[in-house]
């Protein structure tokens, strides 16, 4: 092996300009490749961090979403006297929580989307100790204050600490903002439920939010939910929640980004093979030396399948590191599951940078397997006469 890897590395220097645009353009292919895995790897990251696995989340029964839930305040009371749920001191953990969509302007381009807005209590934050507040204050109760998500006081007007925005034809001082560990809560502007139901005509919460004493007793909530007839509502972990939300999001962004990568690879791989067939021509008379000195014809084989797979793993690590870069940008898109805005990064992990280097070689190793195969049928008197020539 270590005679094939300096035989190769010297080929690799001898025809460095076309190798360098080989591995150029595999390089490009394999950023592209990464950076699609890293995007769906951040979209899923911010999503299903959103979730706590120790919470529980309640929603209507058929609901697919807190936006399009409902839960009376007859309901949650029933819920909130609940023997399992988790306390801090003596208040339980749970809290009902009013989830409606609001419309805000960028930043910058002035263009609007939608925002989150939960309307809860202090209990939203005790049930969710991710969430915690890194500038201002909370808001105080039965007021119109409000404190808004990382993302929220970065990207939009009058989101910022101190400003003033305006929904539900009125006017809401910013008088906080919160961090969530990177989390979907930092796309959010959170405040005051019965304010938000006041301000929105709304009687009833959308969901609720609770911690078990521990969570192999969600089976038992859920018996006890379809005992009692007053409860027509569904339970489910956080987690496998947040995680539902984020399937076609990152489905869609992978589909979309893998067959653009897979049209591109074919262009690489088709350059690597331009690439071995050049190197196989101008070696030609080396190649006939080989064979006359004993080396088989599976050791020819074998030499420029791994020169190929040597400019596949170098584009590959060169793409790798770019996409890497990646890391320090932040995009944002729709949340197909609320249709509010979702600012996300991109994600690099181990396992995607295995991946990456894998296609790299493999695309490259097939670009080299008919010129590798043709060099493995060099005949030895023509190879040896064409240095002659």
């Amino acid at each position: 092996m270590s005679i094939f890897f300096s035989y190769n590395l010297r080929h690799l220097f001898a025809r460095r300009i076309t190798n360098l645009l080989t591995i150029t353009g595999i390089s490009m292919v394999v950023f592209i490749f990464v950076g699609v895995l890293m995007l769906a790897q951040g979209v899923k990251y911010t999503l299903v961090n959103t979730g706590s696995m120790d919470n529980v989340l309640v929603l209507r029964k058929g609901a697919i979403s807190e936006i399009g839930s409902g839960l009376y305040r007859e309901q949650a009371a029933i819920l909130e006297t609940y023997p399992d749920i988790a306390r801090l001191g003596e208040d339980p953990l749970f809290s009902p929580e009013v989830v409606v969509l609001i419309t805000l302007e960028k930043k910058g381009t002035g263009a609007a989307a939608n925002v989150t807005l939960r309307g809860g209590s202090a209990e939203s934050f005790r049930v969710r100790p991710q969430v915690r507040i890194v500038s201002g204050r909370m808001w105080r109760p039965g007021s119109n204050e409000v404190v808004t998500g990382k993302q929220v006081a970065q990207r939009f007007k009058n989101g910022a600490l101190g400003q003033t925005l305006r929904f539900g034809r009125q006017n809401w001082t910013v008088v906080g903002t919160f961090e969530s560990g990177g989390s979907g809560f930092e796309s959010e502007t959170w405040g005051d439920a019965d304010r938000f139901m006041d301000a929105f005509g709304r009687t009833y919460y959308s969901s609720a939010i609770l911690r078990l004493r521990d969570p192999s007793l969600l089976p038992t909530l859920q018996t006890y939910i379809d005992e009692d007839p007053r409860l027509q509502v569904s339970v489910t972990p956080e987690t496998a929640y947040y995680e539902s939300r984020s399937g076609g999001l990152v489905n869609f962004i992978r589909t979309l980004g893998l067959m653009l990568t897979g049209l591109f690879s074919a262009g690489a791989s088709l350059g690597a093979m331009i690439t071995m067939y050049g190197a196989v021509a101008n070696r030609t008379t080396e190649i006939g030396t080989l064979r006359a000195m004993g080396f088989t014809r599976s050791k020819i084989f074998s030499l420029f399948v791994f020169e190929s797979a040597l400019v596949g793993f170098i584009g590959s690590v060169l793409g790798i590191a770019l996409a890497s870069l990646l890391q320090f940008t932040s995009l944002s898109t729709i949340n197909f599951a609320t249709m509010s805005e979702l600012p996300y990064g991109f994600v690099q992990t181990h396992s995607i940078a295995i991946w990456g280097v894998l296609f790299g070689v493999i695309m490259a190793t097939l670009g080299g397997l008919l010129p590798a195969i043709r060099a493995m049928r060099t005949n030895i008197p023509h190879a040896l006469k064409f240095r002659g020539a």
